[in-house]
């Protein structure tokens, strides 16, 4: 796929900038962890989709036994590595909608600030769907449509830089989307700010 399609070569060209330029988003990437936690214990294997370069892996991965985190930029992955990590933190260069792995593989996937960005979002959740197991939790913090007028503003300062918003979801609708494509939505809370908010989801598969 080219940018127009799947912003790849945006994540390609500032991966050596992403990072740095997360520093200020510090305090979001914590609430998420600390809403994801209660649901994590040793035994679990966790797949992250779109992880970056491991903004949420490192924070989290220790909590589990096994943590796959996985990208489709591999400049993004080879940021990722260059920090220390723990034995169970793995990096691979994935794409979210044709995964390698066998079905009902993982406990939970965690899949952050992606899903709007992908023109074909639902074919990540169905390979979602597929790895994991009975029972297993979707973990899919996404940055919703703001109604503010900064919100607008963000949105097309980043079109201008060469990244494409695809969907631009309501909170409402961003819950509808998961709950129309093989999930139920057990939990759901927004976070950020106005102009960039961000709905926090885990969800179970749908039977």
């Amino acid at each position: 796929m080219s940018k127009q399609t799947d912003n790849k070569q945006f994540w390609q060209r500032w991966a050596s900038c992403y990072g740095p330029l997360m520093q200020s988003s510090e305090p979001l990437y914590a609430a998420i962890a600390q809403q994801m936690q209660p649901h994590l214990t040793p035994e679990m294997n966790v797949l992250e989709l779109a992880c970056g370069s491991g903004q949420l892996s490192f924070r989290l991965s220790r909590l589990v036994r096994d943590w796959e985190a996985t990208d489709f930029s591999p400049k993004m992955i080879a940021q990722a590595k260059l920090k220390p990590r723990g034995a169970g933190l793995h990096f691979s260069v994935q794409d979210a909608i044709s995964l390698p792995y066998a079905d009902e593989t993982f406990d939970a996937v965690l899949i952050a600030n992606a899903l709007h960005i992908m023109p074909r979002p639902e074919k990540a959740l169905a390979e979602i769907y597929r790895v994991l197991k009975p029972g297993g939790m979707l973990f899919a913090p996404t940055f919703v449509h703001g109604t503010a007028r900064a919100a607008r503003l963000r949105v097309r300062l980043m079109s201008l830089a060469g990244f494409h918003v695809f969907h631009r979801w309501s909170a409402v609708e961003f819950v509808d989307y998961l709950n129309a494509h093989g999930f139920r939505v057990a939990e759901q809370c927004l976070m950020g700010s106005a102009v960039a908010p961000l709905c926090f989801v885990r969800a179970v598969p749908q039977n």
